[in-house]
């Protein structure tokens, strides 16, 4: 299927940075799936009336971005989508699959710990008490996305690994009678440990998204601590601001 791409040299947007746009666009709405090649930069830069440079720059822009690739002897090839998280108390799972992204899990810790004073300031319990601790690497389309860390009351929820990897940890505890309410959130950025940079196919340094995370239920008590890490090539946070009456 061949897109429908129009530039307007009236407008004073960049005529790549037009091209771009609609580019984008046509991947996140799923116009050019993931492994799908976008043509010839000669036939595009003929067929909309476009210099090559002016082509060659806005799929740059693409690829700089992470949603396409250059493959010698291929072309130019689609990658994915970047996810974009709007702000609510959603879970990465349910996101990824309202995003077509075909989330999968991979389980690295479930098990019992001794509570931190970090961990246990923000659940309310005593610290060495004992919590649960899951640890998953969740990916999208097999690439890593996101290394997840969540910690839960003791008692709570008895998760079992393979129901983590069939589904999101808000899905298990909606299931087991868990109402979540409300959550508090701090979004922040920092370099990849050597560590996270081979979980998450990352150079050790690249810089990550993170996001901690205290979700309350309809009673106010803490339910669930996550120390979340993301890869900012396929991930970001929406924000919807309004101006105060």
């Amino acid at each position: 299927m061949q897109l429908e791409l129009r530039v307007d040299r009236s407008s004073p947007v960049p005529l790549y940075f037009q091209l771009s746009q609609q580019l984008e666009a046509a991947i996140e709405h799923g116009s050019l799936t993931p492994g799908s090649l976008l043509g010839n930069e000669i036939e595009l830069a003929a067929r909309l009336g476009l210099s090559r440079p002016t082509v060659r720059q806005a799929i740059q822009s693409l690829v700089d971005k992470g949603l396409l690739v250059r493959r010698r002897g291929v072309g130019t090839q689609v990658v994915h989508s970047q996810v974009k998280r709007p702000l609510e108390l959603s879970s990465l799972y349910d996101d990824l699959e309202a995003a077509g992204q075909r989330p999968a899990t991979t389980v690295l810790v479930n098990t019992v710990v001794p509570a931190s004073a970090e961990v246990a300031a923000a659940l309310g319990v005593p610290e060495g008490g004992d919590v649960q601790r899951v640890e998953r690497l969740r990916l999208a389309h097999g690439e890593p996305m996101a290394y997840l860390c969540n910690h839960l009351p003791a008692g709570l929820l008895d998760p079992d690994t393979r129901q983590l990897e069939a589904t999101g940890l808000y899905r298990l505890m909606r299931a087991a009678g868990i109402t979540l309410h409300s959550a508090r959130q701090s979004i922040g950025a920092r370099a990849a440990t050597s560590a996270e940079a081979e979980r998450l196919a990352e150079a050790e340094g690249a810089p990550l998204l993170t996001m901690q995370r205290t979700t309350f239920d309809d009673t106010g008590r803490a339910v669930e601590f996550g120390d979340h890490i993301y890869r900012p090539s396929r991930y970001a946070f929406e924000f919807q601001l309004l101006v105060r009456p």
